[in-house]
């Protein structure tokens, strides 16, 4: 037992001596072994959110092709960001590693926007989690439980859900990192139950489901989408497997609390992309197969769910599995606090947010950053509130800007990749950390990921996410106004680049 104990406290010592080497002091609990890691981005990737929530964008699109061959196919895309991502993990292991890692191999400037870019990212992410877990809770058991038809039910619910979740979260990592690895846990065993109960209770199956074409956009589809074409409808489909693989960064996010994190952190964003993409491929595959009929299901809309659900399975396997799955989704945004909230103190740390010596305070007993969780909670529910309430032209504000929110991640997972290409084996990357796949197959992969967040832009905005262009441009030019009136001179930036223009 004293060689063990002697063996963590140099792993300790050394963990310590990196984050030494970027310039900042160890203050987090560093107790998350790979798992552990692994299942908070698992736990926020959580494919029993996203993709059952979403799931519309194929049945009301192209049809099956959209799961058969769209799903693989989208997270090839997002697993390409994902593998850059790792990569400069293992090299620059700290909280809030994105921006970081963009100062590092860019400027501050550069930083300091993939910054609050993901900060915003982050939180219209943990509002949309938690208003799509209030829905699922509507529509899974809504018929009977009375509920006043008005907007501040969900936003008192959503105030609610992450309030409790933050509760958790500022108790500090030894009691988030259990649930999140029971999380992990759970989501696998409701992903086999799942499946399992809708293949076995459906009858006849018809596997060419999944590779077959069709096209109920427009009315056809219940409206999810306008009505275009079929080749426009399954690259629309995408957007599906796309914007659910995201909030792997959760892992990077937690790289001070991570043990051995120059190789346990990137394993980890690998390994929840990966299986994350299986999890979802085999019950995004059921949920098709067990269809009755496609043209109805596609008439459900973004009720199609439910509607198989209650086609399929006996309401004694029915009802659990329907609660296993919004339990999921909470923990989903209690993952996503954990990740938000240590971005929230890691720029906060920098100086670049408002009251950052109040945000970048750490409990000294639970090692928690109590005041970013508790702010990050905060935000949240004001943000939820006042979109939830505010329409131009007769267009929800929350939806405006929730659509736009996997194009901010995939602007911050994009950014320091790209800058990354160009920097590595240059004096600001001399070397690859201990995970790596290589310095040429990495610059490779930069290239890569220029286009594919070009692709993304261009199919993020289309209808009915029209708005989401005009938010993603005023954004810009609010945040770069900002920087060359005021933060230009007074952020200085992370302590190891202070040289940097």
């Amino acid at each position: 037992m004293h060689d063990v104990n002697r063996a963590e406290d140099l792993q300790d010592a050394s963990e310590e001596s990196v984050l030494a080497e970027l310039g900042y002091e160890q203050q987090l609990d560093r107790r998350l072994s790979q798992f552990s890691n692994f299942a908070v981005s698992f736990s926020i990737i959580s494919i029993l959110t996203g993709g059952i929530n979403s799931v519309a964008q194929v049945t009301s699109g192209v049809g099956g092709a959209g799961i058969g061959i769209g799903w693989p196919l989208g997270c090839l895309i997002s697993a390409m960001f994902a593998i850059g991502i790792a990569q400069i993990s293992s090299s620059f292991p700290t909280a809030g590693g994105l921006y970081h890692w963009a100062t590092i191999l860019g400027n501050r400037f550069i930083g300091w926007l993939t910054a609050w870019l993901n900060v915003i990212g982050l939180v219209t992410a943990l509002a949309s989690i938690n208003a799509g877990a209030w829905n699922f809770f509507i529509g899974a058991f809504g018929k009977s439980i009375q509920i006043p038809d008005s907007p501040f039910i969900p936003i008192a619910a959503v105030t609610m859900m992450t309030f409790a979740q933050a509760a958790i979260n500022a108790r500090g990592i030894r009691i988030t990192s259990k649930l999140t690895d029971m999380t992990g846990y759970l989501l696998l065993a409701t992903t086999i139950i799942t499946s399992i109960a809708l293949l076995a209770l459906s009858g006849p199956l018809q596997l060419e489901r999944l590779w077959q074409f069709s096209n109920q956009t427009g009315s056809a589809g219940g409206d999810v989408w306008p009505q275009v074409n079929p080749q426009w409808a399954f690259v629309l489909g995408l957007l599906l497997p796309i914007y659910t693989i995201t909030g792997y960064d959760g892992s990077a996010h937690t790289s001070e609390e991570t043990k051995n994190a120059t190789a346990t952190v990137p394993r980890a964003i690998v390994k929840s992309v990966l299986w994350a993409f299986l999890a979802g491929w085999v019950v995004l595959s059921a949920v098709i197969l067990a269809i009755p009929d496609m043209q109805e299901a596609a008439r459900q809309g973004w009720n199609v769910f439910f509607w198989v659900l209650e086609k399929r399975l006996p309401d004694f396997i029915r009802y659990p599995v329907l609660a296993s799955i919004f339990l999921c989704q909470m923990l989903c945004g209690m993952a996503t606090v954990t990740s938000t909230s240590r971005m929230t103190f890691a720029f906060a740390r920098d100086g670049g947010l408002p009251l950052s010596k109040l945000l970048a305070a750490v409990n000294p007993k639970t090692k928690a950053p109590e005041a970013a969780i508790w702010a990050t909670a905060v935000i949240t529910s004001v943000f939820m509130a006042l979109a939830t309430l505010t329409n131009i032209k007769g267009v929800s504000v929350y939806a405006v800007v929730v659509s736009c929110t996997v194009i901010f991640l995939f602007l911050t997972y994009a950014i320091p990749v790209i800058l990354g290409g160009r920097a590595l084996g240059t004096k600001l990357w001399p070397s690859p950390g201990k995970w790596s796949i290589g310095v040429f197959p990495f610059k490779l992969l930069s290239l890569m990921v220029s286009g594919l967040l070009g692709f993304i832009l261009y199919i993020g905005v289309q209808p009915p996410n029209q708005w989401a262009l005009t938010v993603l441009i005023a954004t810009l030019v609010i945040l770069t106004t900002l920087w060359f009136s005021v933060q230009r001179r007074t952020y200085k930036g992370p302590p190891t680049i202070k040289h940097h223009p």
